[in-house]
């Protein structure tokens, strides 16, 4: 499947919709097309836009690719729709709803069927927006089925999420605050020029809401740029849900396995993890397949060569943990308070798999466990 990552990666939309529709049916060469392509490259901007039925998220979702376009962005929206109980498929089609665009090669639409799938969005999204996201899509969005409390599945795989409201709410917001409310990154009152407008944003700063807030008329256009405006900024300073402001988090955990392959045979094809890319890291001569799980990530670690630290590692205690990776916000200061308490950092910071910054901890100072300290952001 390389000559078709590479077909995808160079813009083919022939051979990019022909990979959405094996993702979308679950044809196996589109597991082989993802493992090809290395996983999500991070180039495109994830937007996600849900919110209760009759919000307009559809119009809102049109005008902001109109926006787009006229900015010379390229874009690919993926609209998750109800499935038709007769044939399975798409109910409301994108050409019914943004047939205006289907003539811009600048644009890639596709309508999915959810499915069945709960928290609104089809089972096969996340493969599709990493196909469009290694097609060289500079913004992806990703409109949700309109089911109300269950959508909050949208935070896995949109870098920002706007929340679509409209006035006339009233109670609804106390109503459904434990679901789709908590997952916004940015709210948006749409239809801003009906009446209760004003009171919806109160009620929101009322219930205690830090996101902020967007007017928006999108049969108007009015207030479209103020929202990509907001969403890339969130996109900017956001930090991964659930990481503590200005500490660590895991990267990954790193295994060390006698054979690769071997160990995909288990965590890609029977566990079910993505494959996300596979290299060599030659000063620690090791072979590396990392697998992502959510935010942090597996990393199956493979010797080169015997006497390598990993194969040494193989040799005396035999396949598994070999070590855990922090990222911190700032790996020299890290490392020189580590130092000063008399911890025993390994070496000095050097370039790993990835391109990342990072250093050990003996075992000796952190528990039993080889610690890798990596730079946030790989800088």
């Amino acid at each position: 499947m390389q000559d078709w990552a590479r077909r995808i990666r160079e813009g083919d939309s022939r051979a990019l919709a022909r990979a959405a529709t094996w993702v979308e049916d679950g044809d196996p060469r589109a597991a082989r097309v993802l493992d090809s392509l290395g996983g999500r490259p991070g180039h495109s901007l994830v937007i996600g836009v849900t919110g209760p039925p009759g919000a307009g998220k559809s119009t809102l979702v049109d005008r902001m690719a109109r926006e787009l376009r006229a900015r010379g962005r390229t874009l690919g929206i993926v609209a998750v729709d109800p499935s038709s109980s007769v044939s399975g498929g798409a109910i409301l089609g994108d050409r019914i709803r943004m047939q205006a665009h289907h003539s811009d090669p600048g644009i890639f639409i596709r309508s999915m069927a959810s499915r069945g799938a709960s928290g609104g969005l089809a089972r096969k999204t996340a493969g599709l927006v990493a196909l469009l996201d290694a097609s060289g899509k500079d913004v992806v969005i990703v409109e949700t089925v309109g089911v109300g409390q269950a959508e909050i599945e949208i935070v896995k795989v949109a870098d920002a999420v706007a929340v679509v409201l409209v006035p006339g709410m009233g109670d609804d917001v106390q109503a459904i605050k434990a679901g789709i409310l908590e997952i916004a990154d940015v709210f948006v009152i749409n239809k801003a020029d009906h009446p209760g407008a004003d009171r919806l944003e109160v009620e929101m700063e009322a219930a205690g809401w830090s996101a902020p807030v967007v007017r928006t008329v999108a049969t108007e256009g009015t207030g479209v740029d103020e929202l990509l405006a907001t969403l890339e900024k969130v996109r900017r300073t956001a930090r991964p849900r659930g990481e503590p402001e200005g500490g660590c988090r895991i990267d990954h955990l790193g295994i060390a396995v006698r054979s690769i392959e071997a160990a995909l045979r288990f965590y890609r094809d029977q566990l079910g993890l993505p494959l996300g890319g596979r290299e060599t890291v030659e000063q620690e001569r090791v072979r590396v397949a990392m697998l992502p799980a959510g935010q942090p990530r597996i990393e199956l670690l493979e010797p080169a060569e015997p006497d390598s630290p990993v194969g040494r590692f193989l040799e005396k205690r035999g396949e598994g943990l070999h070590h855990v990776a922090l990222t911190v916000p700032d790996l020299e200061a890290a490392v020189a308070r580590l130092r000063a308490a008399g911890a025993r950092v390994l070496d000095e910071p050097r370039r790993g798999a990835g391109g990342h910054r990072y250093v050990f901890v003996h075992p000796s100072s952190t528990g039993g466990v080889l610690l890798e300290l990596i730079q946030e952001g790989n800088e």
